[in-house]
C-alpha cells in the first residue's frame, strides 16, 4: 500500500472505491497537445476521470493528470459527500496541524546534478497550440521567507527553456511574490525546489490564500488531511518538501534577470501574455526510480479549475459567515473561471444584508469580479435558477452595486493593462422584505416522486 498523503495514495483510493473514476491509456499518445485533448474531450463526455497515459511517445515515464477535475473525488480525499465539499474544506483548513520531519523519501531514490540535469528528458505536455513551449503546470514550488524563514508552496506556471532552465510567472502577486521581491532586494537570488506528483489535499491547501503569516501552507495541508503531513529535507538549507512526492527540482529563482515567458492557455480560457517573467535555473533532480509525471490540463479544464471554486467557495463562506450566520452556502463556477463570479445563497433576515455579504465577499478575495445574492429557495449549483432569481427579482437601479477601480486578477483579460484595475459588480437577487412579492411555483418533493414513478412504468428511465 502507498503513503496515503502521496499521488499513488489517491490513485489507489479512487481504483479501490471509483474505479470507472480512474482511466489507464495504454495507447500511445505525444505530450504535443493530445494529452490536453483527451481530458477536454472527456469533459464534453460529461466526464472527469483521473488519466494516466501509460504510453508517452519518447518516454519511459508515464503521465498521470486530472486529479483534482472531480468534486467527488475531491469530497472523497476528505471522507464527505460532494455537496459538503466546501464546508469540510473551510472547517479543516482552519485547523492547522504540525508536520512531521522524516529522514528518507522515496524521491531522493535518483539524483542528478550539475550537468546531468535535463528537464528536457521529462514528459513535460504542450497543452495548446498557442503555448511559447512545453509547460510545467503541476509544479509546485516552495521557498522560504527571507526576513521570517517561514516557508510557502503553491502553483506557478513553469515554461521548458533548456536543459536546467525554466521561465516562471509569479503572477498572483501573493507571498512568493514578495519572497523573492525581499530576497532581490538584498541582491540574492531566493531558493527554491519545485514538487511533481502531490495528492489533490496538497493541491487544494496550497490554494488558501487567507491565513496568519506564521503559519505554514504545510500546517494546512495537514489539517486537510487531519494528521501531521509528512515531509522530508531537500538539498537546499532548511527547506522540505512532501515525502511522497514524485519528483522534486531544487535551484532558485535569479535575483535581477527578467526574460520572455509566454504565452500561455490560461485558466480564463485565453491565451495570456501577461507574465512577471522570472526565471528559475535547476541544480539538481531527484526522483523516485519509477517515478510518474504529474501534470495539470490548463485553460479552463476542471483538473486546472475546480480546486480554485472550492477553496473560493470555502473562504468566502468563512468570511461571511464571520458577521453573517444566516449565510447558506456559497458557489463559484467552474464556467466563470473558477474565479471571477461568487453566488451567496442567503436567508434574508433584514434589508442591506445582501449588500453587506457582497462587499464581504468582493473584499476576501480579489479574483472575485462579481457577486450575486439570492434567497434560500434559489439552487446556486444550477445558473438557470440563479438567472430566473437574477431576471426577476433585480431592479438595476436599486439592486445592483459598482466599484470601480478595485484590484483585479493579473491574467484577467478585462482588467487594465498597467494597473490591472477593474470594475467590480455586486447584485441584490433577493426578494424585498416588508411587502408582498409573486409566490414562486413550485412541485413538491412527493409530487416529484411520484412523477418519477409514473414515468419508469412507462419505460422511461430516469
Amino acid at each position: 500500500m502507498n503513503d496515503p498523503q502521496s499521488m499513488r495514495g489517491f490513485l489507489e483510493m479512487v481504483e479501490r472505491s471509483w474505479p470507472s473514476e480512474l482511466l489507464r491509456i495504454r495507447e500511445s499518445v505525444s505530450t504535443h497537445l493530445e494529452m490536453t485533448s483527451i481530458v477536454f474531450e472527456l469533459e464534453r463526455m460529461g466526464r472527469s476521470p483521473v488519466v494516466v497515459f501509460e504510453n508517452v511517445i519518447g518516454h519511459d515515464m508515464p503521465v498521470v493528470t486530472n486529479i483534482a477535475g472531480n468534486r467527488r473525488l475531491l469530497a472523497g480525499a476528505l471522507g464527505v459527500e460532494a455537496a459538503d465539499l466546501p464546508t469540510a474544506f473551510r472547517d479543516r483548513c482552519q485547523k492547522y496541524i504540525p508536520c512531521e520531519t522524516v529522514d528518507s523519501a522515496p524521491w531522493q531514490e535518483v539524483v542528478f546534478e550539475g550537468d546531468e540535469v535535463d528537464l528536457t528528458a521529462l514528459p513535460i505536455p504542450t497543452h495548446f497550440s498557442v503555448d511559447g513551449a512545453p509547460y510545467i503546470t503541476a509544479g509546485q514550488i516552495a521557498a522560504r521567507d527571507p526576513q521570517s524563514g517561514v516557508d510557502t508552496t503553491g502553483f506557478h506556471r513553469l515554461m521548458l527553456k533548456g536543459r536546467n532552465r525554466l521561465g516562471l510567472s509569479v503572477h498572483s502577486r501573493r507571498r512568493m511574490y514578495e519572497f523573492h521581491r525581499r530576497a532581490e532586494a538584498r541582491g540574492e537570488s531566493l531558493p527554491a525546489a519545485i514538487t511533481l506528483g502531490i495528492h489533490p489535499l496538497h493541491y487544494m491547501g496550497s490554494m488558501v490564500f487567507a491565513y496568519p503569516p506564521g503559519v505554514r501552507k504545510f500546517e494546512i495541508i495537514g489539517g486537510l488531511f487531519g494528521e501531521p503531513y509528512r515531509l522530508a529535507r531537500t538539498g537546499i538549507e532548511g527547506l522540505e518538501v512532501p515525502a511522497g512526492a514524485e519528483i522534486v527540482i531544487e535551484g532558485e529563482i535569479l535575483a535581477g534577470v527578467h526574460e520572455p515567458e509566454g504565452p500561455f492557455g490560461e485558466f480564463t480560457g485565453y491565451a495570456s501574455f501577461r507574465s512577471t517573467e522570472n526565471v528559475f535555473v535547476a541544480h539538481r533532480v531527484k526522483m523516485r526510480r519509477d517515478a510518474m509525471f504529474h501534470s495539470v490540463v490548463s485553460g479552463m479544464s476542471q483538473d486546472h479549475i475546480l480546486v480554485s471554486c472550492v477553496t473560493r467557495e470555502g473562504e468566502i463562506l468563512n468570511a461571511l459567515r464571520r458577521n453573517l450566520p444566516n449565510v447558506i452556502a456559497v458557489h463559484v463556477p467552474h464556467r466563470t473561471c473558477g474565479a471571477f463570479l461568487a453566488i451567496v445563497k442567503m436567508k434574508k433576515t433584514s434589508q442591506g444584508e445582501p449588500q453587506q455579504a457582497i462587499m464581504a465577499a468582493l473584499g476576501t478575495e480579489f479574483y472575485t469580479k462579481y457577486v450575486i445574492v439570492v434567497d434560500e429557495d434559489v439552487d446556486i449549483f444550477d445558473m438557470n435558477d440563479v438567472m430566473w432569481a437574477v431576471s426577476t427579482r433585480v431592479r438595476a437601479e436599486r439592486d445592483i452595486v459598482f466599484i470601480p477601480h478595485s484590484k483585479g486578477a493579473i491574467l484577467d483579460p478585462s482588467s487594465d493593462p498597467e494597473a490591472f484595475t477593474v470594475t467590480k459588480m455586486g447584485i441584490d437577487a433577493t426578494r424585498p422584505l416588508g411587502r408582498d412579492f409573486a409566490e414562486r411555483l413550485t412541485i413538491s418533493d412527493d409530487q416529484a416522486a411520484r412523477a418519477r414513478s409514473i414515468l419508469r412504468a412507462a419505460g422511461i428511465g430516469l
